[in-house]
């Protein structure tokens, strides 16, 4: 009788299990001071609050692709993935581990207008110096990261 490997379950079996993570893609849409805010409603996941636009990445999708067709699907407004450009990645831990892609546009075509009013009951332009109290917390927090010069973050680890 040879001996049994232990089963890949098995605590030590491959060393730590690796993290899965769920990616998403969010639009730190700003101009002339404002950023474009939508409030969150009939979700299920922190309606009544605002957040930017944005939405999960799809398998095989990749994250530029997901911002441009979230933006088109929420907004309303077409962007070119080369005028994304990158802003802040934040890996946060919620009910599961994620990592948030943010990202700014200069350019886009369109005016943004609610696309989908079973998800969102209000956009708007907020200045940045009077955000919303009624924010989604990461997003405020990623945000405010940006503004500061920071290029990552982790959220909801401690």
């Amino acid at each position: 009788m040879g001996t049994t490997e232990p089963p890949a379950s098995a605590p030590g079996a491959l060393g730590p299990e690796r993290a899965r993570l769920i990616a998403a893609a969010h639009l730190l849409l700003i101009r002339d001071g404002s950023i474009l805010l939508a409030r969150r409603a009939n979700t299920g996941y922190e309606d009544g609050r605002y957040s930017v636009v944005a939405g999960h990445v799809d398998a095989g999708e990749a994250a530029t692709a997901a911002m441009v067709r979230e933006a088109r699907e929420e907004a309303g407004i077409a962007i070119r993935p080369e005028d994304l450009r990158l802003a802040h990645v934040m890996h946060r831990r919620s009910l599961e581990e994620r990592v948030e892609f943010f990202f700014t546009a200069e350019r886009w075509q369109g005016t943004p207008t609610i696309c989908e009013p079973d998800r969102c009951d209000h956009l708007e332009w907020f200045p940045l110096s009077g955000l919303p109290d009624t924010m989604v917390a990461y997003v405020r927090a990623a945000l405010e990261r940006h503004l500061a010069g920071a290029t990552f973050s982790e959220y909801g680890w401690g």
